[in-house]
């Protein structure tokens, strides 16, 4: 079993110590979605919603969210973001929109979080930028879909786990 790096050997919370890492390339792309009423999901797709572009907003606020991500998880490491990319894959026929956020830099430690961060921040935007056509919403399956770089190396979620996400929706 792996060790929990985030405590010390009695028990305490720390900020674990990467000073002895090397740089590498790194990045993580995470994904989530937000599911809506068929007329929510067509008002944004025409950009009618009263309060602007929601889907530029949205990656605005999901950027943002990255850069802000040590500011609101104790443990993680001020990182110098390298780069973040949003996209947003709009389905009609399930009324929802996925969110995959690629976030990237170079360093001592990934960018698990910052990814993770950034989609959960872009869904709460769509969230709040609709809220008052659509309160029933649904913001579901958050996850970490891949990372490189760094000592463990590459991870990518497997095709399983990817599946039971999808069937979920």
């Amino acid at each position: 079993m792996k060790e929990l790096t985030h405590f010390d050997k009695d028990g305490q919370a720390r900020m674990v110590d990467v000073s002895t890492k090397s740089d590498t390339v790194r990045e993580a792309v995470a994904k989530g979605v937000i599911h809506m009423k068929p007329e929510t999901f067509r008002m944004i797709q025409d950009k009618e919603i009263s309060k602007g572009d929601v889907l530029n907003v949205a990656r605005v606020a999901g950027i943002m969210a990255a850069k802000k991500t040590p500011d609101l998880i104790p443990m993680c490491h001020p990182i110098e973001i390298t780069g973040v990319d949003i996209k947003f894959h709009p389905s009609q026929e399930r009324n929802c929109i996925e969110i995959e956020s690629s976030v990237r830099t170079v360093g001592k430690t990934g960018v698990e979080m910052d990814a993770l961060m950034s989609v959960s921040v872009a869904a709460l935007t769509i969230y709040d930028m609709c809220k008052s056509i659509d309160k029933d919403m649904t913001i579901t399956d958050i996850y970490l879909k891949k990372k490189s770089g760094g000592k463990s190396g590459t991870y990518i979620r497997n095709q399983e786990s990817e599946v039971r996400s999808q069937k979920s929706e």
